[in-house]
């Protein structure tokens, strides 16, 4: 997370959509640097309204506006799944090597996720706590070039990104039938995604 005064801004690191790429651009900037540990790096928007809100507001930081990305569903899992086969991981709980995306996705799908598949929800991370999606100003993960657009005007910055954290390249197709369960599961974080500037 990276807070922006000067700029009323708040930017949230939703996990998976370049957030280590951007908080490496922007940091520098940033007067507000939350990086470790990653529950305060990814703080989803109801905990920030909870918790660090009431923080910024008793400085005399008030009307700060939110600004996050959301990935398409499937592409999300996808780059869980390679991030998490990772060698470093092996023998680990959350360790994907082993399996096939579709096993991947079943298991994400389940109520009771095992370790590997316990990623939380792009929809739970971007809402207000009541359900509703609450940040100010959300951008599609595929669409990076119109985020870093909107960053560099309202923070008077030209910035530059490098590719940081990305997971290894894995075959990780997945079967027509599991997509049909997805799509049906996660309705909500489609139609997210879907509105998403």
């Amino acid at each position: 997370m990276l807070v922006f005064p000067k700029a009323g801004l708040v930017l949230l690191a939703a996990p998976k959509t370049a957030t280590t790429a951007i908080e490496s651009a922007l940091a520098p900037q940033a007067a507000v640097v939350l990086r470790n540990p990653p529950e305060l790096k990814h703080m989803p928007l109801y905990r920030y309204n909870r918790l660090f809100k009431p923080l910024l507001e008793k400085t005399g930081l008030t009307g700060m506006e939110t600004a996050a990305m959301i990935r398409e569903p499937e592409d999300w899992l996808r780059s869980w799944y390679r991030y998490r086969s990772r060698e470093a991981l092996q023998g680990q709980p959350q360790y994907t090597g082993n399996l096939d995306f579709d096993s991947f996705v079943k298991a994400y799908l389940r109520a009771r996720r095992p370790a590997f598949a316990n990623i939380g929800s792009q929809a739970k991370f971007l809402s207000d706590g009541n359900g509703a999606v609450g940040v100010t100003h959300l951008f599609r993960y595929e669409n990076l070039s119109g985020y870093i657009r909107f960053l560099s005007q309202r923070l008077t910055l030209d910035i530059h990104l490098q590719r940081k954290n990305v997971s290894p390249p894995r075959e990780a197709r997945l079967s027509p039938g599991v997509r049909k369960r997805l799509r049906e599961k996660c309705a909500q974080e489609f139609a997210i995604w879907q509105n998403a500037l």
